[in-house]
């Protein structure tokens, strides 16, 4: 049984209309709660030593006094706290795949699109590479693999791992779509461009090869985006990807055998906490 980090302060802040609402957190954490994976509030806390890991100096406060500039991530009051009790579930969840849990951070907002300096897709500091940072700075050599499955390119933190030594990244990604980077493959980056309307089966088959190619490298940990918007019924893209789907990624992750940690990222339909259970079946 792996464990599941969340904390509904995170459900605090929305915008009318805006698709990363509160509901993503609220109602999958009823819903994982009743699977029996009881969502406990984060065991490490999260300050801006953590995030000056891989973002720039200023980044932080900028999202403090909302300097920045990103039409679809707006400024929040206590948006930077709130960021920061998601970083600190990811931190969590990577400590304790450490440990030999397996770990899912619940949390929102999500993070793969923030980039050094750059707010960005709902994203304001990236959680998983900060907690892949967080992991190399304390064990130096330490081989960590990204998965990224949202169906968004991880712009940002392809960005923030591109050439980190001891680190690879594979992203599966709709293209073209938002942000329309992910076409063409860079160094330990791995980009898998898929058309709107692949099914189920059709991504697992572009999957699988790709993730005993990620194998090969022998890494010690794998840190997961979970992106949900691949899913057929989501309302922003265009991929066909059913509940059973994301069950057999998760099975495929775990199957690994390694240390496993997942942090949400995208994800936008109703069905959302039923996706997110049916993943832990599978990666648990």
């Amino acid at each position: 049984m792996g464990r599941v980090f969340s904390d509904l302060k995170t459900a605090e802040y929305g915008a009318s209309g805006h698709p990363e609402a509160p509901f993503r957190v609220l109602r999958t954490f009823e819903r994982v709660k009743a699977a029996g994976h009881a969502p406990e509030l984060p065991a490490l806390t999260a300050g801006a030593s953590d995030v000056a890991l891989l973002h720039g100096e200023g980044h932080l406060n900028s999202i403090r006094l909302g300097t920045f500039e990103d039409a679809d991530t707006p400024m929040f009051a206590r948006i930077a706290d709130i960021a920061l009790i998601s970083l600190a579930g990811a931190l969590s969840a990577a400590d304790a795949a450490m440990k030999g849990e397996p770990s899912f951070s619940l949390m929102r907002p999500p993070g793969h699109h923030a980039g050094k300096d750059r707010v960005a897709g709902f994203c304001y500091l990236n959680n998983l590479a900060l907690a892949v940072a967080r992991l190399q700075k304390a064990k130096p050599g330490l081989k960590v693999a990204v998965v990224d499955f949202d169906v968004h390119h991880g712009d940002g933190t392809e960005s923030l791992v591109l050439g980190r030594e001891n680190t690879s990244f594979l992203s599966l990604h709709q293209y073209p779509l938002y942000p329309g980077t992910g076409f063409e493959s860079r160094g330990n980056c791995r980009n898998v461009p898929l058309e709107a309307g692949t099914d189920g089966d059709e991504w697992l088959s572009a999957f699988e090869p790709e993730l005993h190619r990620l194998l090969e490298a022998k890494p010690d940990v794998l840190a997961v985006s979970a992106g949900f918007d691949a899913y057929k019924g989501d309302p922003i893209a265009g991929l066909k990807l059913d509940r059973a789907t994301f069950k057999r990624i998760g099975g495929m992750l775990s199957q690994t055998k390694l240390p496993r940690f997942a942090t949400l990222e995208g994800g936008y339909s109703e069905d959302l906490p039923l996706l997110v259970e049916s993943f832990l079946d599978g990666f648990f």
